[in-house]
């Protein structure tokens, strides 16, 4: 039995060496005993960059608060393309100067010193031990689609293996293993023995700019960060709402803690427990469910959600971006709401002091693929097929899902593109942009691997046509097209890319390894919380940083920071609703769901400036910002519609293409895939494809 040391676990420590100052030029986290800046040039700037690259060295000193006054002078839209569940080792680890899984972003580091970097499971046929190492896929492999891993919030703590109050992240290939083939001592079944051992290799794997491309060109242009998490420990529903929360429901828990266990709810025929915050599930929302009493006007159900009675979240009741956008007008909009006593009780102290403050409204969008009529719909018929409800954030809250002043902000994805084509997007303000089950293109998934059979190609067409990037259903280029129509439809638009930020990001890690321990925030009614494993973030702006990367800490909190810095808006954590239940958190009843000694101190949201939590304004040049340099052109973003709708892009050799030499093969690590691989092993269990790629 391990024992454990009376002192500070180490990850609190390591952790409590970020720095959180946005000074450009300021230093960060401590590495080997250097301090590493917080900010970082990436390595061999090409010669077109090198026009616009500018040595974060070389930035000046910017207070965040002239900062932010210079940031509010000039962004005036934000966009938010937020895709689904990828890990940010999985996607970016071999990325030139990033933490990443074969070196720190400073120098190469050994495998011994990356967490997790060795995996071990026990064969339950054998008795032996099975080790599993990060390995590389490619277009051989037909790496733009992969099969979903387990990314519950009870698999993501079995993956972190804490101990001593620190994620050890070596859990992820014996969690696979073991869901398949059981626990230890179990005899599985031959097809559950060889689906465990496909899954506990899948998990390790990553892939590199052969298979996205885009996102590496905009990784690369622009400002990558290689420090923000997930704010929940999995899955997607949670992470969906903290997006535009900062939090999973823990004001509404602290609030009502006997809610935790859910309450009863029965609506004709229907009968059975919502599940209540804080939310660790993928339950539907209240609003559009069986239990809406709504006559008209209804929230959509998606036509592939699960609706079960026993899969849908209480109505949610805590703040939100989409209620403090509303200013000096949130009496009003509020006054339009069509059930009050629901939707409203939680944010009484919030309303007034919002109205107080005198700001005026922001503009705000949320488009995901499927909420209304699409474009790859038949006329006048709006098929929700595409639709995942349990993505969109917006539908949970009912001061936003049942009040139709606030309810107009949510949309299909042909609006976005409608709306910048005809020049009808407000003037300024907050957009977010989600895919969904299918694509608006009508392409089917990329498959590049020649020893593909045509029914296994079936198999792939019929199960990864999204656009999203989630495993289960999409495809990677699919998904890089849909946010290259995003950025190229902003781009285009000389007065909304003057006055831009973009922000591509993900709600979670659909449970793929990544090597940096999360920082543990909080712990609920089922244990471990908060926080969720790193996440891809690229930062894309005409007064962005070039070619560099952000090292800050934070999750889906730096968003809403972010944004809040841009429109003035208050903290929600600043909120009387919020504040008090924060405060209220940090107290026996809910202390005893942590381990002795732990307080919780962060039972709502972290949108405050801290060491816990970072905006992105790292990620703006301080010299571009003040008319010092010139602003980034939009031809920076911009892909050809010609190279984005052709696939495999770049013919499955982007690397070669955008001219980045990913970390391990610059290292000469050579890429051992396992024995018998197969990389689609729950859409195609009985083939094994092996080639590995070459360069």
């Amino acid at each position: 039995m391990m024992r454990c040391k009376k002192t500070i676990p180490a990850l609190f420590v390591a952790a409590s060496l970020l720095q959180w100052t946005v000074m450009a030029a300021a230093y960060g986290s401590e590495k080997d005993g250097r301090r590493q800046p917080q900010v970082t040039a990436q390595p061999n700037v090409s010669r077109y960059e090198a026009r616009y690259f500018i040595d974060p060295a070389k930035e000046p000193r910017v207070s965040r608060a002239a900062l932010v006054k210079l940031l509010r002078k000039r962004i005036k839209y934000v966009f938010v393309i937020f895709n689904e569940n990828h890990s940010f080792d999985n996607e970016y680890g071999t990325f030139p100067g990033v933490n990443g899984i074969y070196s720190d972003g400073l120098k190469p580091r050994s495998a011994a010193r990356t967490p997790g970097f060795t995996q071990t499971y026990r064969d339950n046929l054998s008795g032996a031990t099975v080790v599993v190492h990060p390995f590389r896929l490619g277009p051989g492999q037909n790496s733009s689609v992969m099969d979903s891993v387990d990314h519950s919030n009870e698999g993501m703590i079995a993956k972190y293996d804490v101990a001593c109050g620190a994620p050890r992240m070596d859990g992820y290939a014996r969690r696979e293993y073991q869901r398949f083939a059981g626990a230890p001592g179990v005899r599985p079944t031959a097809a559950g023995q060889e689906e465990g051992t496909q899954f506990a290799r899948l998990v390790m794997s990553h892939i590199d700019c052969d298979t996205i491309p885009f996102f590496w060109q905009y990784a690369r242009r622009f400002t990558i960060f290689d420090n923000i998490f997930a704010t929940e420990d999995g899955p997607s529903t949670p992470n969906a709402i903290a997006m535009i929360s900062g939090q999973v429901g823990q004001t509404q828990w602290v609030k009502h803690p006997v809610s935790a266990g859910g309450e009863p709810e029965t609506v004709g025929k229907n009968s059975g427990t919502l599940h209540g915050p804080p939310i660790t599930g993928d339950s539907q929302p209240f609003y559009g469910s069986q239990f809406d009493t709504a006559r008209v006007d209804r929230e959509p159900a998606g036509t592939r959600e699960h609706y079960k009675n026993g899969n849908i979240t209480m109505n949610l009741t805590f703040a939100t971006l989409p209620l403090t956008f509303q200013g000096k007008d949130i009496v009003k909009a509020m006054g339009g709401n069509l059930n009050p006593g629901l939707d409203l009780p939680d944010i009484q102290q919030d309303i007034p002091y919002i109205r107080n403050l005198g700001k005026e409204p922001v503009n705000w969008g949320w488009y995901q693929e499927g909420y209304d009529h699409e474009a790859s719909d038949p006329p006048g018929v709006a098929s929700h097929n595409s639709y995942v409800s349990h993505h969109n954030a917006a539908q949970y809250f009912g001061y936003i899902a049942d009040t139709p002043a606030v309810r107009a902000g949510m949309h299909g994805l042909t609006d976005f593109f409608n709306a910048l084509a005809k020049n009808s997007l407000p003037e300024g303000g907050v957009f977010y942009i989600r895919g969904g089950y299918l694509n608006l293109i009508g392409k089917k998934p990329v498959v590049t691997d020649p020893k593909t059979s045509a029914g296994e190609i079936a198999a792939i067409d019929a199960a990864k046509a999204g656009d999203d990037d989630h495993p289960a259903y999409s495809d990677r280029q699919l998904t890089e097209a849909m946010a290259a129509r995003v950025i190229n439809a902003v781009a285009s638009s000389p007065k909304i890319w003057s006055r831009c930020a973009i922000i591509i990001t993900y709600d979670e890690t659909d449970g793929e390894w990544d090597h940096v321990p999360p920082r543990i925030l909080a712990y609920g009614p089922k244990g471990l919380l908060s926080r969720g494993s790193r996440v891809p973030l690229i930062l894309i702006s005409p007064y962005a940083r070039t070619h560099v990367v952000s090292h800050v800490e934070g999750d889906h909190n730096s968003v809403i920071e972010t944004i809040n810095y841009i429109f003035g808006l208050p903290a929600l954590a600043s909120l009387p609703d919020e504040a008090q239940a924060l405060k209220k958190g940090d107290s026996r009843y809910f202390n005893r769901f942590a381990p002795a000694g732990f307080h919780q101190k962060h039972l709502g949201p972290n949108d405050i400036e801290s060491q816990v939590s970072n905006s992105l304004l790292s990620g703006f040049s301080p010299r571009r910002l003040s008319g010092k340099a010139r602003p980034l052109p939009a031809s920076f973003a911009l892909i050809p519609e010609t190279v984005v709708n052709t696939f495999p892009h770049y013919g499955g050799h982007g690397c070669k293409e955008i001219g980045i030499v990913p970390e391990d093969v610059r290292q000469g690590i050579e890429n051992n895939i396992p024995e018998g691989f197969n990389p689609l092993p729950g859409t195609y269990p009985a083939t094994a494809h092996t080639d590995a790629v070459t360069y």
